[in-house]
């Protein structure tokens, strides 16, 4: 057990600066610790998901408390947590705090209730989307804190399980943040309080890019090593198929679905279409390279959201918000700005916002003053995959539609060696809306 008698001040003035609306339900600056007090007990975290993400989000989460230590990992592959300790354990501030004996490394498929039953305080997940429904669930019933990565499902059943685990959280007064990154960004956050203010007038559309390459191709299935089992193959390359990643537009362009979310309120589209498919074929996977769509909302607003994974060509990660008095523009050039009525550029110095997030969590639970991300982070992941009903159906689908599908894409009783069938690839004007 560790004494501290008081926290680092530069994390301290950090935080207590950055707070921004993220941080406005943390009342009084709230310090990443808590300020000139004693620290009596460490803050035990155990990762679900050993990959890129989950262990930037471990070493994140291990910067934003001196006094947290990583105490469990679970995965399904040996070689994912060697290697994630591995880094971990290079960076020296953090290093002594990678405290994982091999009694708490779990492998499997479940692995995450051995962790969650390890002791632990906080959980971070940072499987493929597809499971964090089920995650997230088995987290909050067993009264743990929990950072989530985005999106935070991959069908319509999904969502709706996250909105009522959230409220589990909310009445559990646990914490649950999104990593949803953007929210947490002082730049766009100060860009959107404009926005909020009135700077551009009223809003009359959003347009926003997310043209990249291809995150994770698909290799050929003559790789494919003799006696892998379907699960396994796909778990491996889980970004090429819906039920595990959403399909692009969910996955990835979701922090863009999120920005819009924002914009309009956290208030949903009544309706949108969408087109998609994919330019470059594929063998195996079952998912588009590209995305446009269309959403409507009251009072005839309209935001345009515009995705693509194709290597060789433009690429753009933009946003631009057009209203009656001016325009947004965020992405284009180094800060965003706003021009017309009223012109404005952003001013000042960019944190990151992947360890703010963590700082956020961190402070939440030393204050036990709990933020919970379940709602939004739901609404903005539902926008994302209403978008990509409309383009696989071709048809116009209202939001109501999409909360209520009861298309679920997520395999019932998964196991390691399951022979899981690739569903075929959508086609607009056949595939059925569900």
């Amino acid at each position: 057990m560790k004494q501290a008698d008081s926290v680092h001040s530069d994390r301290r003035e950090f935080v207590k600066g950055a707070a921004g609306a993220i941080g406005a339900s943390l009342a009084g600056g709230f310090p990443a610790i808590i300020k000139a007090q004693t620290v009596t007990n460490a803050i035990k975290i155990g990762l679900v998901g050993c990959g890129g993400r989950g262990t930037g989000a471990a070493g994140q989460a291990l910067h934003a408390d001196d006094y947290a230590e990583l105490t469990a990992v679970a995965d399904v592959a040996q070689s994912q947590v060697d290697h994630s300790l591995a880094t971990l354990k290079k960076i020296s501030k953090i290093a002594p705090r990678v405290m994982v004996e091999q009694t708490n490394v779990f492998l499997g498929m479940d692995a995450y209730k051995k962790l969650i039953d390890s002791g632990v305080d906080v959980v971070l997940l940072a499987t493929p989307p597809g499971f964090r429904p089920i995650h997230l669930a088995a987290c909050i019933d067993a009264n743990k804190n929990v950072f989530c990565e985005k999106p935070i499902a991959t069908d319509a059943p999904g969502v709706r399980s996250v909105l009522d685990t959230s409220e589990r959280a909310k009445q559990k007064n646990l914490s649950l943040v999104a990593g949803f990154c953007w929210r947490y960004s002082n730049y766009i956050q100060d860009t959107f309080q404009k926005l909020n203010e009135g700077a551009i007038g009223k809003k009359i559309a959003y347009y926003a890019t997310y043209y990249t390459s291809p995150v994770k191709p698909m290799p050929a299935e003559s790789t494919r090593p003799a006696g892998m089992s379907d699960a396994q193959w796909q778990l491996k390359n889980w970004y090429n198929f819906v039920w595990s990643c959403g399909d692009s537009i969910v996955e990835q362009a979701v922090h863009s679905a999120d920005k819009i979310a924002w914009a309009m309120g956290d208030e949903p589209p009544v309706s949108c279409v969408g087109v998609g498919g994919r330019a470059i074929p594929a063998e195996g996977g079952n998912i588009f390279d590209h995305f446009e769509v269309n959403y409507l909302y009251p009072g005839g607003v309209r935001a345009f959201l515009a995705s693509r994974q194709i290597e060789g060509c433009y690429n753009e990660n933009s946003d631009y918000i057009m209203g009656t008095e001016g325009t947004i523009t965020i992405g284009r050039g180094p800060a965003p700005r706003i021009e017309g009525k009223t012109n404005w550029t952003w001013s000042g110095q960019k944190y990151d916002m992947y360890q703010r997030e963590h700082d956020v969590l961190f402070a939440s639970i030393r204050h036990q003053k709990p933020v919970n991300d379940g709602k939004r982070m739901a609404t903005s992941t539902l926008l994302s995959m209403m978008g990509r009903m409309a383009a696989y159906t071709g048809q116009e689908i209202t939001w109501d539609m999409a909360l209520n599908s009861q298309e679920k894409i997520f395999p019932e009783h998964l196991e390691w060696n399951s022979s899981l069938p690739v569903t075929p690839r959508a086609q607009p004007g056949l595939t059925k809306f569900s």
